[in-house]
């Protein structure tokens, strides 16, 4: 019996992982713990969740693999300041101390930090993977495919920002990547932070404001700040990007191209302008990768593909790689980020290292995603009433048909069950849901529950089993990374009045039998529900159908904006205590809000920083 330990850390999404002889076991981020989204810092809660959770101790742990070279990312930093002087002086002057003080000697640090967890850990144990080989490995042997081409796509790792692997049972290479400073992840979060969002945090933000706008600057993108080649592989024309040497993004001739400053969220407001760019740059990184995929399947003829690194979590650009048909088969790793980087990083080391070969399967090797902590029914109990909570207890019969009856009333329900999901995605364990024929449910998730911005797309959660009736999609999309328009004939026609709209004004339109869940541009982000992974949730969605004959959920993330999604029982009674759900579901306990004391009532709102 074998353990492998991943970890990733220090930069964002910290995260660690536990294989058991190459089974994947258990995986969690550590914002889920500390409660700080995006966390950093060394993921120390987490693994000692995967450790109690095994009921072993860290020296049972045969190696712990970090998931990049430290030294290789400074190397990266050095040659970038050097190559830049003097432009590069102030990112030089805020950035080199916290190198040379602390990220430099990253494997004393980290032994310390393992030390403290358990004082027999032997340091010989430790091992440092590649950044992209990690994200690589997460995708690839996590998959059902025996072989495929495997491609990673992020902002940067040590040097390469890009890479195209072969993956095969008993080998794995990288073949061809694309370094520092030419990375579509950073293009994205140019355009992220030109339109006022977060960089790593905020691109998803993007995504979803991009329907509301038209690509009139496609064209002046790919004039002036990329150069695609007809294989897919790029350049990013430096002269318009600042992050190179300094501390923003973009400079003045990226404002000057398109002729506006850099959106300040804190007092501006969205506008036209602002969706037509994140239009422009979407349909860019979508051909960019059509390219790239095209080129590759005709190089080395493999049907099958797996996608990891932060770019693939762009679900709009994997619904249109899947659209256009040309490999048999895609799957994208869940958590592609960072904190899937702590997966990769065991798998490779398992895989790649030790040179043991792929496990067949027809399935992936996920598990639904569903890889962290479980509450049992005493822990639950005893949290509610420590909280002064007011509760139910039913079967798990009647608590489903309960909540699928407060949710056919228009009710949001917070709902809670089973392992929680690693990545971003809230997939039926720590979700927030409502009913996706409401017009008004979109709206009420957004600016009661969620306090995010009103123009937010949801996902429905869908039984595996009804999705052809509902969606123009043929495969499962489990982790819902892939967007697919409704069917025709479930959708309404828009009114001469209507087309006349734009922007946001566009988001009152009820545009199918689905409205909820239907954006402007009649997509859906899909989760296809499976009994196998997820029986609790899929139960409750039958229940739901039953009643209304509809198989459909809302399904977003069960925290509010700028919070991590929640983990433990207590966060959830929290969340629900500071936002305007309706109902909170527990496992087996049902929790009513006109029931709660008015003293336990939370200012969520203003909680948690914007995200």
């Amino acid at each position: 019996m074998t353990y492998v330990l991943g970890i990733s850390a220090f930069y964002h999404d910290s995260a660690a992982a536990l294989i058991k002889d190459g089974v994947v076991i258990s995986a969690v981020q550590e914002e889920r713990f500390t409660r700080k989204k995006h966390d950093a810092s060394f993921p120390s809660l987490s693994i000692k969740f995967l450790i109690d959770s095994e009921k072993i101790s860290l020296n049972k742990i045969s190696k712990i693999v970090f998931y990049d070279k430290p030294f290789l990312k400074f190397e990266r930093l050095l040659e970038t300041y050097i190559s830049t002087a003097p432009f590069s002086f102030n990112s030089f002057r805020m950035g080199m101390p916290i190198w040379l003080r602390e990220k430099l000697f990253l494997k004393k640090i980290i032994i310390n930090k393992i030390i403290d967890i358990d004082k027999t850990f032997s340091t010989n144990n430790l091992f440092f993977s590649e950044h992209h080989l990690s994200h690589a490995a997460s995708a690839f042997y996590p998959s059902p495919f025996e072989e495929a081409i495997v491609l990673t796509l992020d902002g940067v790792g040590e040097w390469a920002t890009s890479t195209v692997s072969i993956g095969q049972k008993d080998k794995f290479e990288i073949v061809k990547e694309i370094n520092f400073p030419h990375s579509l992840g950073l293009l994205y979060s140019a355009f992220t932070y030109y339109t006022g969002f977060k960089v790593n945090s905020g691109e998803y933000k993007l995504m979803g404001l991009a329907p509301y706008g038209r690509p009139v600057y496609k064209n002046k993108i790919l004039d002036n700040l990329i150069d695609i080649k007809n294989d897919g592989s790029f350049r990013l024309n430096q002269k318009y990007f600042n992050y190179l040497y300094g501390l923003t993004m973009i400079n003045k001739n990226f404002e000057n191209l398109f002729g506006q400053k850099y959106r300040n969220p804190e007092n501006e407001k969205l506008t036209q302008f602002h969706m037509d760019i994140a239009s422009s740059i979407q349909l860019v990184i979508e051909e960019v990768v059509i390219k790239i995929t095209n080129s590759l399947l005709n190089e080395y003829k493999i049907e099958n593909l797996c996608l990891a690194g932060g770019v693939a979590l762009n679900c709009v650009s994997n619904g249109r790689l899947l659209k256009e048909g040309k490999f048999k088969n895609i799957w994208i790793q869940p958590a592609s980020g960072d904190a899937g980087g702590s997966l990769g990083a065991a798998l490779a080391y398992w895989h790649i290292e030790k040179g043991n070969k792929k496990t067949k399967s027809k399935q992936d090797h996920m598990q639904g995603s569903f890889l962290g902590p479980k509450y049992e029914r005493s822990e639950i109990k005893t949290n509610l009433i420590k909280l002064g909570a007011k509760f139910q207890e039913m079967s798990e019969l009647k608590v489903i048909q309960k909540t699928a009856k407060a949710l056919s009333q228009g009710k949001a329900i917070g709902w809670f069950q089973g392992k929680m999901e690693f990545g971003p995605r809230a997939l039926g364990s720590r979700s927030i849901l409502g009913d996706p024929r409401s017009d008004s449910m979109q709206k009420t998730l957004n600016l009661k529950v969620k306090f995010r911005e009103s123009f937010r797309p949801f996902a429905p959660s869908i039984l595996r089993e009804d999705l052809e009736n509902w969606f123009e999609l043929r495969c499962d999309s489990p982790y819902m990374l892939l967007v697919s328009q409704v069917k025709k004939e479930l959708c309404f026609k828009m009114t001469n009045e209507d087309e006349k709209l734009f922007g946001i004004d566009k988001l009152n339109v009820k545009r199918s039998k689905i409205p909820a869940v239907t954006h402007i541009d009649y997509s859906s982000r899909v989760q296809t529900v499976h009994e196998d992974t997820n029986k609790r949730y899929h139960s409750l969605i039958k229940e739901f159908k039953r009643l209304t004959g509809c198989p459909i959920l809302v399904n977003t993330s069960f925290n509010v904006r700028g919070e991590p999604i929640v983990c433990s029982p207590a966060d959830a009674f929290r969340c629900f205590m500071g936002t305007d759900l309706d109902a909170l579901v527990i496992e087996n306990f049902y929790l009513e809000k006109n029931m709660q004391d008015i003293g336990l009532y939370e200012d969520y709102k203003n909680k948690y920083e914007l995200d």
